[in-house]
């Protein structure tokens, strides 16, 4: 009876289940290979040279002139706050920006309007504890950029895809799409890929570039290095290399390698036979912690020695000097800041009993 039973049940039934149960055998001893490697998350593609770039290198820190900046802030949870800032004698940043600020566990929200008229707004939306929406516009000199980006944060691995003023309205798609990888293949070790295809406008070919990039991670050491076959517009190729180590909890050091292979005057050549011009900077930068400031300190091979330090003089007062001397140029410039947080007494008095907590913002 039950091999009668059994016989009733078409074969092809029987196979697809065989097929099923395979595959989620392999599904299934893939991901328990995977987790028991211990890998960890290496950060996005982007920032791959993160803790160099973002640590102890003064290039988003250095500014010249004076600055003044005082934050008021509303609440902590909801997170907002107001800003003020003026500035003079900096040809990089405006006279006076007004920004507001908005967040909560799953949202983030940021405005920037400055005296010239121009407008920024970002805005980044947590789905889960993975996936993130970020959305960026601004609106200058009569100019529009738009940028959509989906980040996805995994155990081992960080994906991104991100369109830049994309448009069909013009019969067919413009713009620029950026899609990237960073994947860890050993605890020390991760490999990325990163693709970006653009098209400026509708009469020009579509473009299509490449770039790679490893970052390895030591004891108390980080390596990164990008490589960029082909750069836009067929200018040539590029290699980035980045080396960051801390020497003691308070002491950070880094350096930093850039080099760019263009076309000679022909437009032809290879690198073996000249026909490419070579192009290189390389800096170094140290980052030594205070107990209440930050010293950084940089010097590149144009001959550009700068410095920073930040000093928190009251818990809601923080003066920032920034200095550097260009040796070839026989030029030195300063610059001058100070910082100011008007929290109100409420606030006060809830941040030092720890009753309310700022959320984790959706960055």
């Amino acid at each position: 009876m039950a091999d009668d039973k059994f016989s009733s049940i078409p074969a092809a039934h029987v196979h697809e289940n065989s097929l099923l149960s395979t595959i989620r055998t392999i599904y299934q001893s893939f991901w328990a290979r995977r987790e028991s490697l211990g890998l960890l998350n290496p950060g996005s593609y982007e920032n791959i040279n993160r803790e160099f770039s973002r640590d102890v290198s003064l290039t988003n820190f250095m500014f010249t002139g004076l600055r003044a900046e005082w934050t008021k802030p509303i609440s902590h949870s909801p997170f907002f706050q107001l800003s003020h800032q003026l500035s003079m004698g900096a040809q990089a940043m405006s006279p006076y920006t007004f920004s507001a600020l908005y967040g909560t566990s799953n949202v983030f929200l940021q405005g920037t309007m400055e005296n010239d008229g121009s407008l920024s707004a970002r805005s980044n939306y947590r789905w889960s504890d993975s996936f993130v929406t970020k959305t960026g516009a601004q609106i200058q000199s009569g100019q529009g950029v738009l940028s959509i980006e989906n980040d996805y944060t995994g155990t081992d691995f960080t994906a991104s895809l991100k369109a830049m003023n994309p448009s069909i309205i013009e019969g067919g798609i413009k713009g620029a799409f950026i899609a990237n990888c960073l994947q860890s293949v050993t605890p020390s070790l991760a490999l990325g890929l990163e693709a970006v295809w653009q098209r400026i406008a509708m009469n020009t070919s579509p473009e299509v570039l490449l770039s790679y990039g490893a970052k390895y991670r030591g004891s108390d050491w980080i390596a990164s290095l990008q490589v960029q076959p082909d750069m836009p517009q067929g200018q040539g190729s590029s290699v980035n290399s980045s080396y960051w180590r801390r020497l003691t909890d308070k002491v950070s050091v880094g350096a930093d390698l850039s080099l760019e292979f263009t076309p000679g005057m022909g437009g032809q050549g290879s690198l073996m036979d000249g026909g490419w011009e070579k192009k290189g900077a390389a800096s170094a930068a140290a980052k030594y912690e205070f107990r209440a400031s930050t010293f950084r300190a940089q010097i590149d091979n144009k001959g550009r020695l700068s410095c920073l330090l930040e000093k928190t003089i009251l818990p809601a007062i923080r003066v920032t000097f920034a200095g550097e001397m260009d040796h070839l140029k026989q030029q030195a410039k300063v610059g001058l800041g100070v910082s100011v947080e008007a929290m109100s007494e409420e606030l006060m008095e809830q941040a030092e009993k720890g009753g309310v907590q700022a959320p984790s913002l959706p960055f």
